[in-house]
C-alpha cells in the first residue's frame, strides 16, 4: 500500500510540475510573439545552423538570408507535395503559394535568443512529459487509461516541435498558428485529466452530481476553447496590420481589424454572463475545493476582460499580449479542473468507477 500510494504521488508530482511547464510555454510562446521573434531562428531544430545560436551577424555568412529563405522554401515544397497526396489539395496551395515563406528575416540577437528560449521551453517539457510516461507505468495494471493518456500527451508533443517546425518553414503563416495553440491546449488537459484520475477518490465529497452543471461546465468549457482559437486569428490579424503599417501608429491598429475582432470581442459579454451563472451554480454545491476553482475562474475571466479592453481602447500594448492569451488558457485550465472534479466527485461517478485490484 505504501509503495502504491508513493507511485501515485510520484505520478501528480511529475504532473502537476509539467502541466505548469506547459502554462508557462504558453507564457513564452505569447512573449515570442509580441516581440516579433518568432522567426528569431529561421530554421528548425537549430537555430542558423548551429544548436547555440549566434550573438553578432559577424557570425553569419554573408548570403544568410537568401540561404535560409531557400530552405524553408524547399521545406514547405516537400509539404505541400504530402499534402496534395493525402487530399489536402487547399492546405497545399495555402502552403505552397503564401508569400509568407518568401520574407526574408533580419538577424536580430535578442529576438534571436528569446525564440531560443522558447525552443529551450518546448525540449524542457518534452523531457517532464517522458518522466510522465515512465511513472505512468505502475498504472498500466489498475488503470490503464493514466498511461495511455500520459504516452499520448509525449506523442503530441513531438507532434507539437513538428509542426513548430511547420509554423516557422512557413514563416508564421495564420492556419498552423492557431493549430499550434489548439494543440497545446489539449495537450495540457490530457495531462490534468490524468493526473486528476491518478488521485479520484480524493475527489469523492458528499455533494450531489447535478447533470445541469455538468452540462454547463461543458458548455463554458467549449466556448472558451473557441473564444481561444478565435482570439489566436484576431491576433494574426493584428500581426499582419502591424506588419502592413511597420509597426507605427499602434493606436490605429484596432480600425484595421477584421469581423473577427468583432466577434471575439462581443461574445466575451456573453461569456462573463455564462462564467457568472456557472459559479452560483457551483456555489450551490456547496464544497470548498469546487468554490474555491469557481472564485479564481471568475478572477481570471475578469483579468480577461480588463485586459482585453485595455487593449482595445489603447492602442494594444504589447506587453498584455502574452498576459491575455496566457491568462485564457489558465482559464481553460481552470473550467476543465471543475469538470473533472464534479465528474469524479458524484455519487453516480463512483458507481461507474471500476478499480482493477492489483
Amino acid at each position: 500500500m505504501a509503495n502504491k500510494s508513493f507511485q501515485v504521488k510520484r505520478f501528480r508530482n511529475i504532473g502537476v510540475l509539467t502541466v505548469i511547464a506547459v502554462y508557462f510555454l504558453i507564457l513564452v510562446g505569447g512573449i515570442v510573439r509580441s516581440t516579433g521573434s518568432g522567426m528569431g531562428c529561421p530554421d528548425w531544430p537549430k537555430c542558423f545552423g548551429s544548436w547555440v545560436p549566434p550573438t553578432d551577424v559577424s557570425q553569419l555568412p554573408a548570403n544568410y538570408l537568401d540561404l535560409y529563405k531557400q530552405k524553408r522554401v524547399e521545406k514547405n515544397q516537400k509539404l505541400a507535395t504530402y499534402l496534395s497526396k493525402f487530399g489536402f489539395d487547399d492546405l497545399s496551395a495555402t502552403i505552397f503559394s503564401h508569400p509568407n515563406q518568401f520574407l526574408e528575416t533580419e538577424f536580430n540577437a535578442t529576438k534571436t535568443w528569446i525564440e531560443y528560449v522558447n525552443r529551450l521551453v518546448g525540449v524542457a517539457i518534452g523531457i517532464l512529459i517522458f518522466l510522465t510516461v515512465i511513472y505512468a507505468f505502475p498504472f498500466l495494471r489498475r488503470d490503464s487509461t493514466i498511461f495511455y493518456l500520459a504516452l499520448t500527451s509525449f506523442v503530441l508533443v513531438g507532434l507539437q516541435g513538428w509542426l513548430g517546425s511547420i509554423v516557422v518553414s512557413t514563416n508564421l503563416l495564420p492556419v498552423t498558428i492557431t493549430i499550434h495553440m489548439a494543440l497545446a491546449l489539449f495537450i495540457v488537459a490530457m495531462l490534468q485529466y490524468a493526473v486528476a484520475r491518478s488521485a479520484k477518490e480524493e475527489f469523492r465529497q458528499s455533494f450531489s452530481y447535478s447533470p445541469k452543471v455538468q452540462r454547463l461546465l461543458w458548455l463554458v468549457a467549449v466556448i472558451t476553447f473557441g473564444q481561444i482559437l478565435l482570439g489566436t486569428q484576431v491576433r494574426e490579424q493584428v500581426d499582419l496590420v502591424g506588419f502592413m503599417m511597420n509597426g507605427i501608429n499602434r493606436d490605429l491598429w484596432v480600425d484595421q481589424l477584421g469581423v473577427k475582432f468583432y466577434i471575439h470581442r462581443s461574445t466575451s459579454i456573453l461569456v462573463l454572463g455564462l462564467h457568472v451563472y456557472l459559479a452560483y451554480m457551483i456555489y450551490q454545491l456547496k464544497d470548498r475545493r469546487m468554490a474555491q476553482l469557481a472564485t479564481l475562474m471568475l478572477v481570471l475571466v475578469g483579468i480577461e476582460i480588463v485586459a482585453g479592453i485595455i487593449m482595445a481602447y489603447f492602442a494594444i500594448p504589447p506587453v498584455l499580449q502574452p498576459i491575455h492569451l496566457t491568462v485564457a488558457a489558465l482559464l481553460f485550465g481552470v473550467q476543465f479542473q471543475l469538470l473533472v472534479i464534479h465528474h469524479y466527485a458524484s455519487q453516480r461517478a463512483i458507481k461507474k468507477s471500476v478499480v482493477i485490484p492489483n
